[in-house]
């Protein structure tokens, strides 16, 4: 029986710490996806600029 309890023990103590990794993992993929909004609205907004300084110009060098 104690082999068990210990077996339990472990499977606690595992699990718990999955779940902090899991959260720590959670909190950097949230602020990735932050960061990629915000650099997404960064690159339009520089489009935006690039076309209206230039309206005759091709959006991109292969057009």
């Amino acid at each position: 029986m104690d082999d068990l309890n210990q077996r339990i023990d472990e499977l606690e103590i595992r699990y718990t710490h999955q779940e902090q990794v899991i959260d720590e993992l959670n909190a950097v993929v949230t602020d990735c996806s932050q960061r990629i909004a915000w650099l997404e609205r960064e690159v339009n907004r520089y489009r935006e600029m690039l076309q209206s300084l230039a309206p005759g110009l091709p959006e991109s060098p292969d057009e």
